[in-house]
């Protein structure tokens, strides 16, 4: 069984836990970390031969191309996460299509490949915007992996399937959620992220393997921010926010090569078509 491994593009000072700490207007005067953190997941990945989606922020494709460039050479599959990492609910349907092409025609410039799939900031896609898959299937993209179907206190669609489904009627287009698991009939997180920095190693493995028995793709996901201890720290943000974002990132890059011995990895584009057999 063939597991979903991607990796979301984008720098310390861009995540969501510090967007009203840390001024976007400020962005290209802080310290860019991405480009080195992004190289080192690239070595990791070849080290161990396997292939994976990076799901990019337009604004690192912009300052970074030879980055994104190496990341297609290497056969891994670029994806969209918009320009300025913004989540969708924060856009009207209009401001949503202008974000997704903008940022996806920056990422293939750079690229030089197409982009067919895209992740949602934050896993921004919720009930209250039932527009954004019919904007983005008009704009060509084949699949979306935006919906985090639990409930939390950034994000979350707990009403949502656990696993790859069509949310157009009468359109091949798919919605592909990561990864959560069942402790009896309560569904919790487990797609990655903090849920796999934060916990034990055992637990994500236990949760892969539950969906793998169910013949089901993991779709796992983190950030290169996420192996990097030496980032700076963000002293005004609020303490919840902090123990979220610095705690064990020293152990994180030994969580990752673990997780990639234990089952086998590719890229989410070629996950997607074997799921669609399945809901054919």
């Amino acid at each position: 069984m063939y597991n979903a491994l991607s990796v979301d593009v984008e720098d310390w000072f861009q995540v969501g836990a510090f967007e009203n700490v840390i001024s976007r207007d400020s962005w290209d005067t802080r310290e860019c970390r991405v480009e080195r953190n992004t190289d080192a997941l690239l070595a990791m990945f070849d080290e161990a031969d396997i292939k994976a989606t990076f799901f990019t922020l337009g604004w690192v494709a912009e300052r970074y191309p030879a980055l994104i460039r190496r990341i297609a050479d290497a056969g891994h599959e670029l994806g969209n996460h918009g320009q300025n990492h913004d989540r969708v609910f924060t856009f009207t349907p209009h401001q949503f299509a202008a974000d997704l092409d903008r940022s996806r025609k920056t990422i293939e410039d750079a690229g030089g490949v197409a982009v067919r799939g895209y992740r949602a900031p934050s896993f921004s896609i919720n009930p209250n915007t039932p527009w954004a898959h019919e904007i983005m299937a008009e704009q060509g993209y084949a699949y979306s992996s935006s919906i985090n179907p639990i409930n939390h206190d950034h994000y979350g669609w707990p009403d949502a399937p656990r696993f790859a489904f069509h949310p157009l009627a009468g359109s091949d287009f798919v919605e592909i959620p990561v990864t959560t698991a069942m402790l009896g009939s309560r569904r919790i997180g487990a797609g990655g992220g903090g849920f796999f920095r934060l916990l034990p190693y055992a637990y994500s493995r236990w949760a892969v393997r539950q969906v793998n028995a169910e013949a089901r793709p993991g779709i796992i996901y983190f950030h290169p921010w996420e192996i990097d201890p030496g980032q700076p720290r963000v002293a005004n943000a609020p303490l919840k926010s902090k123990l979220r974002h610095y705690t064990k990132l020293d152990a994180m890059a030994g969580k990752l090569k673990r997780l990639i011995g234990d089952f086998k990895w590719d890229r989410l584009d070629r996950i997607v078509e074997q799921e669609k057999a399945k809901l054919a």
